[in-house]
């Protein structure tokens, strides 16, 4: 089965072709064939298209819309010229997969999209404004496009933590504001957390139920996940991706006086101080250069530019905090796993982020994770830590792929 999988923002489109089925799932040979995206659509479109183990085509033009983008996607994908193995017409995509934010509490797992699906996604747009309308345009052109023959499935990024019990999801607020409004706590990145899981009980031949660790999703968007008996117990994001740790434009953890605080002396809307929050913050905030943590260390490590040092270290001291919150709350773990682009890369962020936490059981090997760069995967803990330490490239998009060949072959769901 060859699925294309979609991630859909405001003003881009991502994709990926994978080739998979239930026999393939279960022996881990699912194959990405192409990848594609598509940046600035409403003007000249910037797009990088490729098949895997081939060149990488580039190219700008005018897309005035996600639908036109996703044409343009798939006039490649089913270019002879393009040559992708197994693909030499669009009745040759068996199904789509589309990243969707947020499901609210009625989506606990992924779906295949029908008007229903489609009106409830509608219906949880208050509680993720930035990222379900972005989602639903990849949904509307994609249905526009294929048409009602090819099924297409959404894969909510909140499911994953829909097994977060009350005592984590709640804010401490009347209750009754739960059950009118259901503000709480949803968290994200659930894909990704969901993989790491998947990828560590992989490495250490574990069944699911044995999987006890803390996932760290570092990237310009952060987030930390306590992972239970392979279930998510707790997650530092919140109603929205403001939440949790210092991000690369976000705030993260804040008192909400200061919200009040800020409109009052800058005079400004809450709108306004939403969007300083989310995107005029964090790593960008702090330093005042970049929201970039590679420019950040150049910057450190060639000029010594203290808030540069500042923000580096914030931003550790953030995610340091939430290992040894979730280390409480859990009872100790197994393991932490670093990953996305941030966790993959930065061996000094891994470092600051695990010093002092010695008398947890965390001891890092400082060759092995000044090596675990550039996609490698394995672990940097020293061979007396008594938690260990892994470096784990995330994959959301293969995570996609297997719900949507399962949903669309009625497979039970993990």
């Amino acid at each position: 089965m060859n699925i294309l999988v979609l991630n859909t923002g405001s003003s881009s489109l991502k994709f990926q072709i994978i080739r998979t089925d239930l026999e393939m799932i279960e022996k881990g040979e699912d194959e990405m064939l192409a990848k594609g995206l598509i940046e600035r659509i409403g003007s000249q479109a910037l797009i990088s298209y490729q098949v895997v183990g081939k060149g990488q085509y580039k190219s700008a033009s005018p897309i005035k819309d996600h639908k036109q983008a996703l044409n343009h996607c798939l006039a490649w994908i089913v270019d002879p010229n393009t040559g992708i193995p197994g693909i030499e017409g669009i009745e040759d995509i068996h199904a789509v997969g589309h990243r969707t934010v947020h499901g609210g509490e009625q989506f606990t797992s992924s779906v295949r999209i029908d008007d229903a699906v489609i009106k409830s996604i509608e219906d949880n747009i208050d509680l993720a404004p930035l990222h379900n309308p972005p989602n639903l345009k990849g949904i509307y052109a994609a249905r526009e496009v294929f048409g009602p023959k090819v099924p297409q499935v959404a894969v909510f990024d909140t499911a994953f933590h829909s097994t977060m019990p009350e005592l984590s999801f709640l804010y401490a607020i009347p209750y009754q504001l739960y059950r009118r409004f259901k503000i709480r706590k949803y968290g994200f990145h659930g894909t990704s957390h969901r993989y790491i899981g998947y990828r560590y009980r992989k490495l250490e031949n574990l069944s699911r139920d044995k999987v006890n660790i803390i996932s760290m999703h570092l990237g310009n968007g952060a987030s930390a996940c306590a992972i239970k008996n392979g279930k998510s117990m707790d997650t530092s994001m919140g109603m929205s991706p403001l939440d949790g740790l210092m991000m690369g434009t976000r705030c993260g953890d804040l008192d909400p006086q200061v919200v009040e605080f800020i409109a009052h002396k800058e005079n400004s809307t809450l709108e306004e101080v939403l969007q300083l929050l989310n995107k005029r913050s964090g790593l960008l905030g702090i330093s005042g250069l970049t929201h970039d943590l590679r420019d950040l260390e150049l910057e450190w490590n060639e000029y010594k530019d203290r808030r540069a040092k500042l923000a580096i270290d914030m931003f550790a001291a953030r995610v340091r905090k939430y290992i040894g919150a979730y280390m409480a709350e859990m009872g100790g773990a197994d393991a932490v796993c670093f990953t996305a682009g941030i966790g993959e890369n930065s061996a000094m962020i891994r470092r600051e982020a695990c010093e002092g936490l010695e008398f947890l059981g965390i001891k890092l090997d400082d060759k092995l994770n000044n090596e675990m760069i550039g996609g490698k995967e394995g672990l940097i803990s020293a061979k007396d830590s008594k938690v260990k330490v892994y470096v784990i490239p995330t994959n959301e998009e293969l995570i996609l792929a297997r719900d949507t060949c399962r949903v669309v072959l009625n497979a039970p769901l993990p």
